[in-house]
């Protein structure tokens, strides 16, 4: 059985499509990447690879890349260009992403406390288009408020959850640190402790926002970090997703073994068992994005150096003095090379997940 069996559309979805999408991820052993996109460049990459692949999708978008995709010369004053950008790229991706013939989770990624006003930007975006459509403009958003205190955490992420069950948003949040630095989320010099979720905490989060709905999935810490790293000097324990697991059923008395559905970030230049490993224990989406953006990058440092003697000047290459170079420095083509680079980076990602032809 696959998405189409289930109901479950091409384009994006939000609602009851979002959660029989993700318990089928947990129910047969998959999850899926949320790539972290800042163009419609890189947006398009995605949706292909996983077309590419017959597998469904998420599209996530950082308050930094939402600036960047309203363009570098907005005024970021109150979020407003974050906003702007995150709303201008979910109409893109709602535009495109059915043509593309698979599912796609439309996701908002990072939101600490000191970026809410960018967060209440979209939800607003998100209310206005179900006044219109019966459904939210984006599927899914996340709160990190890890590094508040835990009742604060889970308190306000409770709030945001009751604002958003009546649109029906499916809420992300994080309880436990992810360590590293991305997109000017700066983790490096926290407390090693604070890189490990407990298992009380995890059944604190549920135990509330479980009250309100069941729209929630949860990135635990399990000494994951953003950004890539020397092999070894990163220590994931995915056993701890386990314990949480059973602590959770226990305190249930329910029959599932993954009660809960776990968001692992920090997935760019982890060990692929490591990862296998996870997704065993319940975890039913990972980021990525350091490893896209390096193989972004990667295709166009390729096409650079096997087209240098064409692109040192408008005319003049080596088959001669007078021979134009338009077509080796259209953008059209040294973008398209990175394109194909990132598609083959992301189906990557979806192969290490086991999310490949899932439709």
């Amino acid at each position: 059985m696959g998405c189409q069996e289930l109901g479950i559309p091409a384009g994006v979805i939000t609602g009851d499509n979002v959660r029989k999408l993700l318990k089928y991820a947990s129910k047969q052993g998959f999850a899926i990447p949320a790539v972290n996109c800042t163009s419609s460049s890189t947006i398009n990459a995605a949706l292909e690879a996983a077309r590419d692949i017959k597998a469904p999708l998420i599209i996530q978008f950082s308050q930094g890349g939402s600036a960047f995709y309203a363009g570098k010369g907005l005024s970021n004053e109150g979020q407003k260009a974050s906003i702007i950008g995150a709303v201008a790229a979910a109409h893109h991706v709602r535009l495109v992403a059915k043509e593309y013939g698979i599912p796609v989770i439309l996701h908002s990624d990072h939101c600490a406390k000191k970026l809410l006003p960018w967060f209440d930007g979209m939800l607003e975006a998100d209310e206005e288009y179900f006044k219109k459509h019966n459904e939210p403009l984006f599927s899914s958003h996340m709160l990190d408020l890890s590094e508040e205190p835990k009742h604060e955490n889970i308190a306000t992420c409770k709030k945001y959850l009751e604002r958003m069950s009546k649109i029906n948003l499916l809420l992300e949040m994080e309880i436990g640190i992810t360590g590293g630095e991305e997109d000017g989320v700066d983790n490096t010099g926290v407390d090693n402790a604070s890189l490990y979720t407990q298992p009380e905490d995890i059944w604190d989060v549920h135990r509330e926002l479980s009250q309100v709905s069941d729209m929630f999935t949860i990135a635990a810490a399990f000494g994951n970090v953003h950004g890539v790293y020397k092999p070894g000097n990163v220590k994931l324990t995915p056993h701890l997703l386990k314990n949480h697991q059973e602590h959770v059923k226990q305190k249930l008395q329910c029959d599932s073994d993954k009660p809960i559905l776990f968001v692992f970030h920090g997935g760019s230049g982890s060990v692929k068992d490591e990862i296998k490993e996870a997704v065993s224990y319940g975890v039913i989406k990972m980021n990525v994005d350091t490893d896209t953006q390096w193989a972004y990058w990667d295709g166009i440092k390729n096409y650079h150096d096997s087209k240098k003697g064409y692109l040192q000047s408008q005319v003049g290459n080596p088959d001669g003095v007078d021979k134009p170079n338009k077509k080796y420095y259209d953008p059209r083509v040294f973008i398209r090379e990175a394109e194909k680079s990132m598609i083959k980076r992301v189906k990557e990602a979806c192969q290490d997940l086991g999310n490949v032809n899932r439709l």
